[in-house]
């Protein structure tokens, strides 16, 4: 892990980093307990780790909560190059969507975020190990999946699936529930918090409650509230969600 830039303002350090080929930003308090909760947050389709939305929840968390919360940058996404893939199916994806070719819009879309989350798990696994190595974190700091709508979800159930340091996780809506991700989505036992937009205009939304009760977790709640995932009002959220199993003691706080 490599920091290339730092700011410090409101008693929150932003730090950017690389991984190898992997753009990143690290937010922690300025100052606290060293082995804080670590959240991963992930950004939406064609949106980047410092969308205003994640800042602005980052930002909360370590605030309010003490912890320390990573984004990285999706391949293709943000300040990453872009392949002959990515640029093919952003076109394809444009062309279908003007079109309305509902059908093909699906298809794209499932087979361009399965190909991302292929390429963005292994790039999680090793920001992962990078920020192990550092003192303040270490391997003794709890981890949770912090979410993000669309994008955010269709890499982070993937992940948690096979990562087993991930022991809570919130996820959301706004993407196609296609089989792999249901087949991932069993493999999650750890608590899960589903934030679902009950009026997305392409999604179907039978396909994301069977995704929801796919999840082998024994703990899992299940919000929708009225709208879209890039016009949504969430009402109910349990913001104390990942406060309550990555830090029961509330020791990050204190």
């Amino acid at each position: 892990m490599r920091f290339i830039a730092q700011t410090s303002s409101n008693g929150v350090l932003e730090r950017d980093f690389v991984v190898g080929e992997v753009t990143g930003v690290l937010w922690s308090p300025v100052s606290g307990p060293d082995h804080a909760p670590l959240v991963l947050m992930g950004h939406g389709g064609g949106l980047h780790k410092k969308t205003p939305g994640l800042m602005a929840r980052a930002r909360d968390t370590v605030t309010r909560w003490g912890f320390t919360v990573v984004a990285i940058d999706a391949p293709g996404h943000g300040d990453r190059p872009r392949t002959a893939e990515d640029e093919q199916a952003r076109a394809d994806l444009q062309q279908a969507l003007a079109a309305g070719e509902t059908e093909r819009f699906e298809s794209i879309s499932v087979r361009y975020s399965a190909s991302l989350a292929e390429r963005a798990v292994p790039e999680w696994q090793a920001t992962l190990d990078a920020l192990q190595d550092l003192p303040e974190i270490g391997t003794e700091a709890p981890i949770g999946y912090g979410g993000g709508m669309s994008l955010g979800t269709a890499i982070g159930i993937p992940l948690t699936a096979v990562e087993p340091r991930i022991t809570a996780a919130i996820f959301g809506g706004g993407f196609f529930a296609h089989q792999a991700l249901i087949e991932a989505a069993r493999r999650i036992t750890v608590p899960v918090q589903f934030l679902l937009p009950w009026d997305e205009e392409y999604v179907d939304r039978g396909t994301v409650l069977a995704l929801f009760d796919a999840f082998s977790s024994k703990d899992k709640t299940l919000l929708a509230n009225p709208g879209t995932h890039r016009r949504m009002r969430w009402v109910g959220v349990d913001d104390e969600f990942l406060v309550r199993h990555l830090d029961p003691a509330g020791t990050s706080a204190a």
